[in-house]
C-alpha cells in the first residue's frame, strides 16, 4: 500500500514539537511492515537542507488568490532517511529559516497546492493521502471539492491531530487563495465565521485520529471550539497512541550518552550519566535528581516551575535539573532560582539534543506537569532510560503511566497546580529511598514495549479499513 505522508514538520529535517517525531518514524515502521510509506513536507532553510543534496523530479507553478508562484519538487538523495522524502520548494514563502512565522496561511496553503499539483501527475498515485495539523488541513478538501483537482477525488485521506489548540484560522475575504469550487461548499470550510482548516479536515477526511485514546475523549470537551464538531463526528474518529523510535532512543546505542547500558546494567549506567551531569551543573551525586526536557509554555505548566521548585528546595533535600527555553519572564525566574538555590537547581535556557539524552540517562525523575498533552513522547523515552516519570494525569499520559499506587511504575497527580506538583514530587523524594523498590522499578519501566511497531500496526489496520468505503 502507497501511503503519502504530508506535513510541515518532520525529523530530522525540520523539528518544533512532536509533530516531527512522529512524521520521522511511522513512515520508517510502516515501511519495515511491507507498505510504501513516504513525506512530502516544505523546503526550509535549515540545517539539514544545507548539508543534503536533493533532485528536482517535478516543476510547475500556480496562483495562491492573485499572485503566482513557481514552485520544485525536490527529493533527498541517499540514504539518510529511511523513506523517500520530496520537498516543496516555494522561495518566496516557504526557504526560511523558520518553519512557522505570525501568518502562515499563504505559506501552508501554497505548501498545499503544490503538493497535489505534483500528486496528480503520478502514474501510480497513493493508496492513502495522510495529513498532519492544520498545516496540511485543505487538502481533504480540495481532493474533494476543488475543481482543478477532481482526478484525487477517489483517494482516502486520513487527518491526525497532534494539538487542537492551533486550527490555522484566517478570514473568509482571503478563501481566494484556495482553488475554484463550487461555493455552496463554503459551509465545509467554515467554523466560528472563519476559515477552519482544521475543522475542514475533521469534515473531509474519510478517517480521523488522535495521538492518544485519552485526548480524543478529552477533545469532545474541550478542543478551542471544535468540541461540537468532533462529537458530531465521533463515528470517524479514533486515538491511536504514538509511539517512539527506539533505533533513537536505546540506551544500548545511544552515541550521545556518557555510558551506554542495558536494563541488568543500568545501575553502573545511569550512575555515569548522573555523575557527568551533577558534575557539570554543580549538583550532588547522592540526591534524587528531578529533571524537565521541553518548552517553557503554558500548556506544558512550566509557567509553575519557579513557585514549585522554590517551594520544593527550601523543605527537600532533592537536585533539579531543567533543560528548555520559551516563555521570557519564566526563563528569567529560573535563572534567578540557580543562585538563591546553589548546588541544587540548575537550567540550561534553549535546547541541546545530545545533552537531553545525557539527561534522560542520568535523571532519576522526569517532570511533566502538562495542561495538555495530546499523548506526549518524553515520558516514554524516559521510561526507556530508567527515569521515572511524574506526570499528569491527562491525554497520552493518562494512556502511559500508571502511579505506583496504583500497582504502576509512575508518579500522576490531578491537576497542574503547585500544591499537586510539590505533593507528588516529594512522594517520589520518599521513594527514592526505599533503594530496593527504586531500583525494582527502574529496571521495570525499562522492559515496557512503546516502540512504533504496534502503533504502525494499528495504522496499517486503519488504512486497510477505507478500501471498504
Amino acid at each position: 500500500m502507497r501511503i503519502l505522508h504530508i506535513s510541515a514538520e518532520c525529523y530530522p529535517i525540520a523539528k518544533v514539537g512532536g509533530l516531527a517525531d512522529v512524521v520521522g518514524a511511522l513512515p520508517k515502521y510502516l515501511n519495515e511492515s511491507g507498505q510504501e510509506a513516504s513525506v512530502i513536507m516544505p523546503f526550509y532553510n535549515v540545517r539539514f537542507t544545507q548539508q543534503h543534496k536533493f533532485e528536482t523530479v517535478y516543476e510547475d507553478a500556480f496562483f495562491v488568490g492573485q499572485d503566482n508562484f513557481e514552485f520544485r519538487i525536490l527529493k533527498l538523495k541517499g540514504k539518510s532517511v529511511d523513506f523517500d522524502l520530496f520537498l516543496v520548494d516555494v522561495p518566496e514563502l516557504l526557504f526560511k529559516e523558520y518553519v512557522y512565522s505570525f501568518d502562515d496561511s499563504q505559506r501552508f496553503t501554497a505548501f498545499q497546492i503544490a503538493a497535489l499539483k505534483w500528486i496528480q501527475t503520478h502514474t501510480h498515485k497513493p493508496d492513502v493521502i495522510h495529513c498532519h495539523d492544520h498545516h496540511t488541513g485543505l487538502v481533504p478538501f480540495m481532493m474533494q471539492y476543488c475543481y482543478r483537482f477532481e482526478n484525487l477525488k477517489s483517494i482516502p485521506t486520513v487527518l491526525t491531530i497532534h494539538n487542537a489548540q492551533y486550527q490555522g484560522w484566517f478570514s473568509h475575504d482571503r478563501v481566494d487563495m484556495i482553488p475554484d469550487f463550487d461555493k455552496k461548499h463554503i459551509g465545509l470550510l467554515d467554523w466560528g465565521d472563519s476559515i477552519n482548516p482544521l475543522a475542514a479536515a475533521i469534515k473531509c477526511a474519510w478517517r480521523v485520529n488522535t495521538v492518544s485514546p485519552s485526548y480524543m475523549e478529552e477533545l469532545k470537551q474541550n478542543a478551542n471550539g471544535l468540541e461540537s464538531l468532533l462529537s458530531h463526528e465521533a463515528a470517524k474518529c479514533s486515538g491511536i497512541l504514538n509511539g517512539i523510535d527506539t533505533k533513537v532512543w536505546n540506551t544500548e546505542t545511544d552515541s550521545f550518552i556518557k555510558k551506554q547500558y542495558t536494563v541488568s546494567s543500568n545501575v553502573s549506567g545511569k550512575k555515569a550519566n548522573k555523575k557527568w551531569l551533577c558534575d557539570n551543573y554543580g549538583l550532588d551525586i547522592n540526591k534524587p535528581l528531578f529533571v524537565f526536557i521541553g518548552r517553557l509554555v503554558h500548556e506544558k505548566g512550566s509557567d509553575l516551575f519557579p513557585a514549585v521548585f522554590n517551594a520544593v528546595l527550601q523543605e527537600n533535600d532533592i537536585s533539579i535539573l531543567l533543560l528548555g527555553s520559551g516563555n521570557k519572564e519564566t526563563e528569567q525566574e529560573l535563572i534567578a532560582l540557580k543562585d538563591k538555590h546553589n548546588g541544587h537547581f540548575n537550567a540550561f535556557i534553549g535546547y541541546d539534543e545530545e545533552l537531553s539524552h545525557i539527561i534522560y540517562a542520568g535523571g532519576d525523575f522526569l517532570l511533566m506537569p502538562s495542561r495538555v498533552e495530546p499523548c506526549g513522547l518524553n515520558q516514554m523515552y524516559s521510561l526507556n532510560y530508567g527515569t521515572i516519570p511524574i506526570v499528569r494525569s491527562i491525554g497520552g499520559l493518562k494512556d502511559t503511566i500508571v502511579d505506583v499506587e496504583d500497582g504502576g511504575f509512575g508518579f500522576t497527580h490531578k491537576d497542574t497546580s503547585i500544591e499537586d506538583m510539590k505533593k507528588a514530587i516529594e512522594r517520589a523524594a520518599a521513594f527514592y529511598e526505599n533503594p530496593t523498590e527504586f531500583r525494582k522499578t527502574r529496571k521495570r519501566i525499562m522492559k515496557i514495549d512503546h516502540s512504533w511497531d504496534n502503533s504502525a500496526q494499528q495504522y496499517i489496520n486503519l488504512y486497510n479499513s477505507l478500501k471498504n468505503k
